[in-house]
């Protein structure tokens, strides 16, 4: 992401900071919640929403580290910049893994991570489900993302049911205007009180479906009400 590599020293000029936090799926995931949402997610019904507050996005996959799992003293370095800059309230680590012997890891990163931010907002960005050790470890997992045809035949995993629907987050691209009402059903059934649905694609991979907002924006506000934020 490009950020400095530390303060302005004296004399120096001051580095820019780091890249603002975009729009995308990461930073719906992490909303932080009021009460108002966890009383609706509770009854099975879906929220969505931008970020209201400044969150930090990592790849925990980046720099070409295996299993997913991105070095843990950059990773941690990049947080206090995002930290210093922008006071965020919460991390989404981007690709973190599933498998199980990435757990002590990842509980590694996560415990360091609230301990630099009090009440820190954590959101592991799995896009499926993973082993549910990692249930214990955030406050949301994305236990998918990807395509609407892909969705629609999705399968939620059996160890969920022992969670309450505003652990997990659903985030779906290519879902047709028609299908809206669908996609929403999908969620609550599977138990997913957080989701991020877009018309746009990804174009076989060569664009980001998540860059903007979708297109029938206002319909989802309409469907959900109050469980929108932004």
């Amino acid at each position: 992401m490009g950020p400095p590599a530390g303060p302005p020293t004296a004399g120096a000029r001051a580095p820019a900071p780091p890249a603002a936090p975009r729009l995308a799926p990461a930073h719906i995931g992490t909303t932080r919640l009021d009460r108002a949402h966890l009383d609706r997610a509770h009854r099975g019904t879906p929220h969505a929403g931008r970020t209201h507050r400044s969150t930090a996005r990592f790849d925990s996959g980046h720099r070409g580290a295996p299993h997913g799992a991105g070095p843990f003293d950059e990773l941690i370095a990049e947080a206090h910049r995002y930290l210093d800059w922008y006071l965020v309230d919460g991390f989404f680590l981007d690709r973190c893994p599933t498998e199980r012997a990435a757990l002590p890891e990842v509980r590694r990163t996560v415990s360091t991570l609230r301990a630099l931010r009090d009440e820190a907002h954590i959101v592991l960005g799995h896009g499926t489900h993973p082993h549910p050790g990692y249930a214990e470890y955030a406050d949301q997992l994305v236990t998918f993302r990807g395509s609407w045809s892909d969705y629609r035949w999705s399968q939620v995993a059996e160890w969920t049911a022992d969670y309450p629907p505003d652990r997990f987050c659903h985030f779906v691209h290519g879902v047709p205007l028609g299908h809206l009402d669908e996609a929403l059903r999908i969620a609550r059934w599977q138990g997913a009180a957080t989701i991020w649905f877009t018309d746009r694609t990804d174009r076989g991979g060569r664009t980001d479906p998540w860059e903007t907002m979708p297109g029938y924006w206002d319909e989802i506000v309409s469907r959900i009400g109050t469980g929108v934020s932004e």
